[in-house]
């Protein structure tokens, strides 16, 4: 990290994650090297030159229990490699000492790169018949929203040291990726996509077996950033029909 010292940066915006979460049961070493040592390393840099870390987590740190959104003071209990080695990255953030916002972050999507809305779309061309997982319960977040909403973050912390912290940020509402599925086929037929998909089925998590096991309950209260920097965040169907738009646009 000798870059960071020549540089002497006021913020350190960490974006870089290992996210591959089925693949991280079988190369936990090469998890636990990216989502923590590499933040450990990362955190003792921003430390040394005093400059403000930005971090990004994710609702994988919890169990996925209990029937309301998770808030910050509760306690993390991953149920996988992914998961853990994210809370890893997170308790090596608070334990170097430097100035830092934590932000945790859930069912990520753009236009870009692999993600939900992308792999959707392209099976609804595919297939007439599909099957979804309908008891995950979350708040697909845009990525875009999410770059937005993090900028106003950074400009009040950096002006107002006592802003730092953790912080749970996604889009308002939630949804089964089931119905999730649901919404991203019907908007793309009001945007005259033809689509093959005809029957599409809710499935529970233990029907649709993977070699990591994921949360229940992923939905996040971001009760705690709204309130300390004042911005409101948008519902989960703005970011999907944004990401749509640009998609079925091209």
């Amino acid at each position: 990290m000798a870059f960071i010292g020549l540089a002497q940066p006021d913020v350190i915006i960490n974006a870089a994650a290992y996210t591959q979460v089925d693949q991280a049961e079988s190369e936990p070493e090469l998890a636990y090297k990216i989502n923590a040592q590499v933040v450990a390393t990362l955190a003792e840099a921003a430390r040394r030159v005093g400059a403000l870390l930005v971090h990004f987590s994710t609702d994988y740190v919890f169990d996925g229990g209990g029937d309301r959104p998770w808030r910050e003071e509760d306690r993390p209990a991953p149920l996988n490699v992914y998961g853990l080695s994210k809370w890893q990255g997170e308790q090596a953030i608070l334990a170097s000492g430097c100035r830092h916002l934590i932000l945790r972050t859930s069912w990520l999507h753009s236009p870009y790169r692999h993600n939900f809305v992308k792999t959707m779309l392209r099976l609804g061309q595919e297939r007439e018949s599909l099957s979804v997982v309908c008891d995950q319960i979350g708040a697909p977040t845009s990525a875009a929203m999410l770059a937005r909403v993090t900028l106003r973050a950074i400009e009040q912390t950096v002006a107002n040291p006592a802003l730092r912290g953790l912080y749970h940020v996604t889009a308002m509402g939630e949804t089964s990726w089931y119905d999730y599925a649901r919404f991203i086929f019907a908007e793309a037929r009001k945007w005259g996509r033809e689509l093959k998909i005809s029957e599409l089925n809710a499935v529970p998590t233990h029907a649709y077996p993977t070699a990591a096991r994921r949360p229940l309950n992923s939905r996040l209260d971001t009760t705690k950033f709204r309130t300390a920097f004042g911005i409101e965040l948008p519902h989960w169907h703005k970011g999907v029909e944004d990401t749509l738009r640009q998609l079925l646009q091209r």
